[in-house]
């Protein structure tokens, strides 16, 4: 494996268990995420799909598998969060999570349409 080759795989992990560990959290301990979704009018059911959004496409991305559709939907998913929860951009907290996720929304689609 070339070193151009392993520097992509390891980057692609490491992005992807961003995502994992966060669905990993949201199983672990629901009560945080259902409160920050009703703050924002987001119904509580849509978690168990974040859940699986996250954890799927993470580990999907990680290893490679379907990467241009996990990556795609990884990159909406980040879009949407930036969209939805990080409005307040007054608020350098807020401001930052959402360039972050627009940020990562970009490298992952990136990622989709790499060869």
């Amino acid at each position: 494996m070339t070193p151009a080759a392993i520097a992509t795989v390891l980057g692609r992990v490491l992005l992807a268990l961003l995502f994992v560990l966060a669905g990993a959290a949201k199983i672990a301990g629901p009560r945080p995420f259902l409160d920050h979704m009703k703050q924002a009018h987001v119904p509580g059911g849509f978690l168990p799909a974040v859940v699986v959004l996250e954890v799927g496409a993470g580990l999907a991305l990680a290893i490679g598998w379907r990467r241009m559709i996990a990556a795609d939907a990884l990159s909406v998913f980040c879009l949407a969060t930036a969209a939805i929860f990080h409005r307040d951009l007054g608020n350098r907290v807020e401001r930052t999570l959402f360039f972050k996720d627009i940020a990562l929304a970009g490298a992952l689609a990136m990622i989709a349409t790499a060869s």
